[in-house]
């Protein structure tokens, strides 16, 4: 409640304020720029809602990025079912979102905390503007980032100059945060830390590897030497999930349960049932629910849980809606407090793949991967990972849709791959075995899902049934899988040279089978 009365007192203040406001319309009863000062108010007062909008809504997540990885699909045909998730962009908003509410107050803040010698603060807002741009960029490729701010329409940067800068910002973030770990000023201001400067130092070295990784085929190069510092950095990386990066839901609702308790409009996918029942994984009894009618699931009833096909032939809204929600505890504001943006199990599996890749610092990537696997189970209070870990004969299942005539959105597993490390492997085994657990791991917080299954084809996703592109947005061949977001309809109306000029940065056609740039199609090692 704190945190909303800031925000409500800066307005006030920013409305108030005229060129002559001190000396003709001082108003005793309002709260003046000076009182905001006291305890870092005005700038403090902007973190809270930066941060809660770092995730988007139904229409930026669920139906996008959401549906991309393959976590949950929709019960409901969407626009006769050709939208988003079936390859048709019907809804496109994460870029606005990402610049009018964390660009545009971050520049602000940055310039009131400059202004008051604030380093901590600018430094705070810098990261929050690294970790926004380089999840947006995923969806889109080039952005404005370096840019940002400059009138008359700022021309994008390239992908290459994009991870650059956020390499080159997160030198100063960190270094700055690491001689200032002693520092208590964001303490009011910081729902996932405490205010505790070496934890944001953590996370952001942390969020180092991360991006270090994901240009590991674009910049073999850039990547290690990255990746290495991750590594080499006094800061540290996450160890344990006390020190993941969750957001603050401020007292609000868990958002993909209002989508699924509420509105009915998102349940487990075909593919996390398929790869869960398979493994016999304990995780999906806190992931999901059981469905209650058990003919939904005559093929393996020990296992009551059914999903939905991501891209799938959808009819009716009524004729998925049986299959099995989210787990219950997440409509419960009062169990579900906060959504992660980072979790030790990521950085656990990160390191496994640099032990692939011969990595300075990073460990044995035997003991990385089943440290990943262990501390996701801890997280979500799993049992049985020693038992999961150790299981070498058990594969994901072919999928059955039990409500619709032959074999209409029905797929057959393309994973052979086992749990249990083969240390004898060749490393692309491994690299796949650390993927797929990485991706189940991610659950709710799909993105860097969906980056990883672009960048290493893993896990063996199945296709889309329903494939609805066509030469609006791009066409997306039968075998293949979407690739990005358009740049949106706002930037193409508003700043067309700059979408241009960002076209060009691109290295093809705006369209939706364009690749990333770290998404090279290559091989992985």
């Amino acid at each position: 409640m704190k945190k909303y009365l800031y925000i409500s007192l800066l307005l006030i203040a920013v409305s108030a304020c005229t060129d002559d406001f001190e000396e003709t319309n001082t108003n005793p009863y309002e709260i003046s720029t000076e009182s905001l000062k006291q305890d870092f108010n005005h700038v403090g007062a902007f973190y809270p809602s930066m941060l809660s909008n770092l995730f988007g809504i139904q229409i930026d997540h669920n139906l996008a990025v959401t549906s991309y990885a393959q976590h949950l699909a929709q019960p409901t045909p969407f626009v006769s079912n050709v939208n988003n998730t079936t390859y048709y962009i019907t809804w496109n908003r994460l870029w606005d979102l990402q610049y009018d509410n964390i660009m545009a107050p971050a520049k602000q803040v940055i310039e009131l905390a400059e202004a008051d010698g604030y380093n901590i603060f600018v430094e705070w807002a810098n990261l929050i503007r690294v970790l926004s741009i380089s999840r947006a960029t995923t969806y889109y490729g080039p952005m404005i980032y370096t840019n940002y701010g400059q009138e008359g329409g700022a021309l994008y940067d390239s992908e290459p100059e994009l991870y650059a800068a956020f390499f080159s910002d997160l030198d100063r973030i960190i270094s700055v945060l690491n001689a200032n770990t002693d520092y208590t000023g964001l303490s009011d201001f910081d729902a996932s830390y405490g205010g505790d400067v070496a934890m944001w130092a953590k996370f952001a070295n942390s969020l180092r590897l991360r991006l270090a990784m994901r240009i590991v085929k674009a910049d073999p190069a850039l990547a290690k030497t990255e990746g290495e510092k991750a590594l080499a950095d006094p800061a540290g990386l996450m160890e344990t999930n006390a020190d993941n990066f969750n957001l603050s839901l401020y007292g609000n609702k868990f958002h993909p349960a209002q989508i699924c308790f509420e509105w009915n409009d998102t349940r487990m996918s075909a593919t996390m049932e398929s790869i869960l029942v398979g493994y016999q994984d304990n995780r999906i009894h806190a992931f999901f629910d059981p469905v209650e009618d058990m003919s939904l699931v005559s093929d393996h009833p020990e296992w009551p849980y059914k999903g939905i096909r991501n891209g799938g032939e959808l009819i009716a809204k009524d004729d998925h809606l049986p299959f099995s929600t989210i787990d219950e505890d997440f409509n419960d504001p009062s169990k579900v407090t906060t959504r992660k943006i980072m979790s030790v199990d990521e950085v656990f599996f990160l390191k496994a793949e640099a032990a692939l890749r011969g990595w300075t610092g990073a460990g044995d990537a035997q003991a990385n991967y089943e440290a990943g696997v262990k501390a996701s189970f801890e997280l979500w209070g799993a049992t049985g990972a020693d038992a999961y870990l150790a299981d070498n004969t058990s594969i994901p299942i072919d999928y059955d849709d039990p409500v619709y005539e032959g074999a209409v959105n029905d797929f057959t597993n393309r994973i052979t791959n086992t749990v249990a490390w083969d240390e004898a492997a060749d490393n692309e085994t491994k690299l796949e075995k650390i993927i797929t657990q990485k991706w189940i791991a991610a659950y709710t917080n799909e993105m860097e899902a969906w980056v990883d299954f672009r960048r290493t084809g893993y896990p063996k996703l199945p296709l889309v049934y329903f494939n609805a592109s066509n030469a609006d947005w791009g066409i997306v061949p039968a075998d293949e899988w979407i690739k990005r977001m358009p740049f949106p309809n706002s930037e193409r109306e508003n700043n067309p040279a700059s979408v241009a000029d960002g076209v060009s940065k691109l290295g093809g056609p705006d369209e939706i089978n364009t690749r990333l740039w770290w998404d090279t199609g290559g091989p992985n090692f």
